[in-house]
């Protein structure tokens, strides 16, 4: 019961764990896509579009330009109308202030009263037809406008403009509209200006009523694009027509982003699609993948590599900065085949490529394009231990690349000579920037832990420090090291496990026998410091290896694959020799096994499995008193068919027929090396 509470427990806490990451996860890449559908691209009359087939998104009204709408309100503000008030009281008080100084001063000036009712009738009808302020007069005519609505009371009439006095006009018009009867400087005399003043003024408020009324009669839009319908294709001329409908569509796309309705919906919409994409994504770790959700950074690393890409797309579509084809996105398959696994690396990338496409305009051509590069990368780079595979890479993602892109343009442009070359020398930016996965390397490493190949390659050169120092300190384990390594690392290609680390885990797994080296039978020449020591201190000198082996790794900051390659080549076994020889002195004693025992764990990986097998055959091998093929074969299945019954590799994933080729494997190689020569004869005298 108690057990069936801790699974549950543990359970639970599993299941919290993973749905962090997924909160997280999602969180990060929605919350950084772009929320406003922005209208991406560059355009301009008479250029060839550079982009590919564009159809409507949505019905999209075709707008007039501004300098169609303008033309048209010109043309229409010719019937524009403006409203001027008149004020009677205006001509009236004039007419009598003018009567009143003609009887007071005039009446003594004029010749006769024939100028008298002169200037009152001309008077009348300058009123009638009506005065303008200077400033009224100028209004009319820099809008050239050609009548006027005039309300006098509850009566408006049209009137010409051009009909209309300022106040010098109707002072000129008093003077010289009948010189013939009347003396213009008997006129001027009269001081006529000061009975001369607007009576009408302009009424603001009803004019802008009847211009908004003409103006709306001009249509902002000319005609409609249907949802589905084709707008431009790449290498079409934009004509004036096309350039009005790019115009169109841009501007409604801007009202559909102001649109806090559309900006909800666009939101809800992102975190629905990127959540069933990593759904997806940790449904496959579940089922073929399980071990890295154990392996904390394993998993750090995959989501980490999924929340940057497509926040750094996105950072670039939102920023209108250069072309999504620069981002090496090839760099993720490499990263995780690398470190983990190619068929992860492929789900991975997919995901990440499908995030991406989210918020592009041409999602198609982007998978497509990612999906090839992708494969291209995963296969032409299985594993990397020179600068020059990588270098290989690049070139075949650049070439695949242009191939995709170049038969996307055989599909869809008839006229070649219109290939968007500058696409091509985007995809050379990204096969440049790919070659800094390199670098990049190392720094993963150091940060989640990993070891890659090139480090591997860089701990086998035989010149390194710490094994210089064992070939010097402990000349027999160094070469049996060095021929174990290479019968692991043979027996790992055969099984398909990584044949890097099994050979560089092979020179490693021995070096704690520096600190004793005298104690172990492959330095010994002819003192054996084991003969003045106990059983079990000698066994406890022979299990120190592995504990001071670690301690060396340490110091020298050997990766943790390493280090687990000295813990696990002995297992939790026992010191055969010492223990046996105990036990046979001493066969009424209970033996405290635990003298006597490494302290383990036992292999976990093939690899560790292999090198364990490797190091027991290898080194039982030497003590054998003739090399026969019977001999051979008897040793290698007594000590692997051993440690099978022993159970070292029950925690670890390798099967019987793994098993099986590389004891074949073994019995092969010793008995080549092993091979019996033939004997020179001697030369008669």
């Amino acid at each position: 019961m108690n057990s069936i509470n801790t699974h549950r427990r543990f359970s639970y806490k599993d299941l919290l764990y993973k749905c962090l990451i997924f909160i997280v996860t999602v969180s990060i890449i929605t919350y950084f896509m772009p929320k406003e559908g922005k209208f991406n691209y560059e355009f301009d009359i008479n250029t060839p579009w550079k982009y590919g087939l564009l159809q409507a998104p949505f019905d999209v009204r075709i707008y007039k330009s501004d300098q169609q709408i303008q033309k048209e309100q010109d043309s229409i503000r010719t019937f524009y109308k403006p409203y001027f008030l008149m004020d009677k009281n205006v001509e009236k008080n004039m007419l009598v202030k003018f009567r009143e100084d003609y009887n007071r001063d005039m009446k003594f000036t004029l010749p006769s009263s024939d100028y008298l009712r002169y200037i009152e009738r001309t008077l009348k009808h300058i009123y009638q037809r009506g005065v303008l302020s200077a400033q009224d007069a100028q209004f009319l005519s820099e809008d050239s406008i050609i009548q006027v609505q005039i309300v006098n009371g509850n009566i408006a009439t049209n009137e010409e403009a051009e009909q209309l006095f300022t106040v010098k006009e109707a002072y000129e018009y008093i003077l010289n509209s009948d010189t013939a009867h009347y003396n213009k400087r008997i006129l001027q005399s009269c001081n006529l200006s000061n009975y001369l003043a607007s009576n009408i003024t302009f009424d603001l408020e009803k004019s802008e009523v009847i211009l908004q009324e003409l103006q709306a009669r001009v249509a902002p839009a000319k005609g409609l694009v249907q949802t589905g319908q084709k707008i431009i294709d790449r290498g079409e001329i934009i004509n004036e027509h096309t350039y009005d409908i790019l115009r169109s569509l841009e501007k409604e796309w801007e009202k559909r982003s102001e649109s806090i309705q559309e900006i909800r919906q666009t939101y809800m919409g992102q975190i629905i699609l990127v959540s069933v994409l990593i759904i997806c994504f940790m449904i496959y770790l579940e089922l073929f993948r399980k071990e890295y959700y154990q392996r904390k950074r394993s998993v750090l690393l995959l989501f980490a590599l999924i929340v940057f890409f497509p926040v750094l797309l996105s950072i670039m579509v939102e920023q209108n900065l250069s072309n999504v084809y620069v981002v090496p996105l090839a760099m993720i398959p490499i990263i995780i085949g690398i470190f983990l696994d190619s068929r992860t690396a492929f789900m991975a990338h997919s995901v990440i490529i499908l995030i991406c496409s989210i918020f592009l305009r041409y999602p198609h051509e982007f998978i497509i394009m990612e999906i090839a590069a992708g494969m291209t990368a995963i296969y032409s780079l299985r594993e990397l231990s020179q600068r020059s595979q990588l270098l290989r890479t690049a070139l075949i993602v650049v070439i695949c690349y242009a191939l995709v892109h170049f038969a996307f343009d055989l599909m869809l442009e008839n006229d070649l000579t219109k290939l968007n070359t500058r696409m091509y020398i985007y995809f050379v930016i990204n096969g440049i920037l790919l070659l800094f996965a390199y670098p990049l390397l190392f720094i993963l490493e150091k940060t989640f832990g990993f070891t890659s190949n090139v480090t591997l390659v860089e701990l086998s050169n035989i010149n390194n420090k710490l094994l210089r120092e064992m070939s010097e300190v402990a000349p027999g384990t160094f070469q049996h090291s060095l021929q174990m390594a290479n019968l692991a690392a043979e027996a790992a290609n055969k099984i398909g496990a990584n044949s890097q680390l099994v050979r560089t885990g092979a020179l490693y797994h021995d070096i704690g026998k520096m600190m004793n080296p005298a104690f172990f039978t492959e330095n010994q020449t002819s003192i054996n410091p084991h003969k003045s020591l106990s059983y079990e201190q000698s066994a406890q000198v022979i299990i120190s290896h592995i504990t001071d082996g670690i301690k060396l790794a340490e110091k020298h900051q050997l990766p943790k694959v390493i280090k687990d390659f000295i813990r696990t080549h002995h297992g939790a076994g026992v010191a055969k020799y010492f223990y046996i020889s105990y036990k046979n002195e001493h066969p009424n004693e209970e033996v405290d096994i635990e003298k006597f025992s490494y302290p383990g764990p036992n292999p976990f990986t093939k690899e560790q499995a292999i090198l364990m097998m490797a190091d027991a055959v290898e080194a039982a091998s030497r003590s054998l008193p003739e090399y026969t093929e019977e001999s051979i074969n008897t040793l290698i299945d007594k000590i692997v068919d051993g440690q099978v019954a022993e159970g070292f590799f029950k925690e670890c994933p390798i099967t019987f027929k793994d098993i099986a080729m590389v004891k074949a494997l073994f019995k092969e190689k010793l008995k080549t090396v092993y091979h019996t020569r033939i004997t020179y004869p001697e030369l008669k005298k």
